[in-house]
């Protein structure tokens, strides 16, 4: 598969919130960088990471635009309350290795009516795994 058509895949499995889909896109060893939190390291984490957020919030992906340049694949997002960022994705081998996203996440905490103290908590548990 390209980038374009894993980080088509992967929007498919997000907005289904398929937690095994979505791990499986990714390589075991890859790298999950949400800049408005830590890096993440290895499919377990990142698999983890998507259970706590689906957990918390109701999420969905509607895609803006998809770029394409060698083995990198860039997805501009907007979601239904607003809310807009971006995500690099590196694939190897058909596998996701290296991601990084851009969001606001005050603005998501809100739009999602997520207490900040409870999320607080809940990332601090999570980088403690």
């Amino acid at each position: 598969m390209s980038p374009r058509d894993v980080v088509l895949a992967w929007v498919a499995a997000f907005n289904r919130a398929d937690l095994d889909a979505l791990a499986a896109l990714y390589a075991p060893d890859a790298v999950n960088h949400q800049m408005a939190y830590g890096p993440l390291q290895g499919r377990a984490a990142i698999r983890a990471m998507f259970d706590m957020e689906f957990g918390r919030a109701k999420m969905v992906c509607q895609v803006v635009q998809v770029l394409e340049d060698g083995d990198w694949a860039v997805l501009e997002w907007t979601d239904p309350t607003g809310l807009r960022g971006c995500g690099f994705f590196r694939v190897a081998a058909g596998q996701i290795v290296h991601q990084r996203g851009y969001f606001d996440r005050l603005q998501f905490y809100e739009a999602q009516g997520i207490d900040l103290a409870q999320a607080a908590a809940a990332e601090a548990a999570m980088k403690k795994q």
